[in-house]
């Protein structure tokens, strides 16, 4: 039996550098499905090309506007392929209308000197924390066992937030060992920091999300099904925009990848 997550990111083969997916009722938000999963099947399509070199380094996508719920068409073209590196450019289109525009970059990876200037932050072990404490306002959070240790949900919606940073555990609800896919979407997990900063409810979407892979299969493979601990924060609110960084580590504390995403928010 397929997991969730792999029948949501599916893709067919529909001729040269085009593919043809469907959104998957399991994962979705407030409008459209949740973004993790757009941004990895846009990712998927790289993996799944016939052309594809190394394995990735960074993802851009920018959502130009919400999915409806359906079919949908994917194409990933590569843009250009050098010796070691290479660059690709895709795009997501509904009934006619580009949805997603992205762009990926892979590479053939090679052992070098290494370290992680970042360290994990001290935290409460998942068994500590004891149980899922995301509140499943949308069925996409349903997918994924998340525990948060610092910035939850505000339980009151009066305006008195001050922070906006969130510490937390997740992995995917059934557990699934962990890929390039699985690791974009739960880059996206953290729910809008606005909401955190203003303790106000307000709409919210990420427009533009990029994520750097500093893991390669390798790493991912040792990871398995185990748990990932995620951090996030904003830097300004302004102007109706707000950008956040996050980092995400496995267990044993290794960085596995950092993401910036810019989100839009009415007052």
């Amino acid at each position: 039996m397929k997991h969730p997550f792999d029948e949501a990111v599916a893709l067919q083969s529909n001729g040269e550098h085009r593919f043809v997916g469907a959104t998957a009722p399991a994962y979705a938000n407030m409008v459209g499905p949740f973004g993790g999963v757009t941004a990895a099947t846009a990712l998927g399509a790289v993996l799944q090309h016939p052309a594809l070199l190394g394995e990735p380094v960074a993802l851009t996508v920018n959502y130009a506007t919400a999915l409806a719920d359906g079919p949908f068409d994917v194409t990933a073209r590569p843009a250009r392929t050098n010796r070691s590196t290479q660059h690709w450019v895709v795009e997501i289109v509904q009934a006619g209308e580009t949805v997603l525009t992205a762009t990926a970059l892979t590479a053939a990876r090679r052992e070098t000197w290494g370290v992680d200037e970042l360290a994990a932050p001290d935290m409460p072990t998942p068994e500590a924390v004891g149980k899922p404490n995301m509140a499943a306002a949308v069925e996409w959070v349903k997918r994924y066992d998340i525990r948060i240790t610092e910035g939850a949900i505000p339980t009151a919606w009066d305006g008195s937030g001050d922070a906006s940073r969130s510490t937390l555990w997740m992995r995917d609800e059934p557990a699934r060992a962990l890929d390039f896919c699985s690791l974009a979407a739960m880059a996206d997990v953290f729910y809008p920091r606005v909401w955190l900063r203003r303790a106000t409810r307000v709409p919210a979407g990420t427009v533009s999300m990029t994520v750097y892979f500093h893991a390669g299969s390798g790493q991912l493979a040792e990871v398995g099904t185990g748990w990932l601990l995620g951090q996030a924060q904003a830097q300004a609110f302004r102007n109706g925009f707000f950008d956040q960084t996050a980092q995400v580590w496995s267990e044993a504390g290794q960085l596995l990848a950092t993401t910036h995403q810019v989100v839009y928010y009415k007052e």
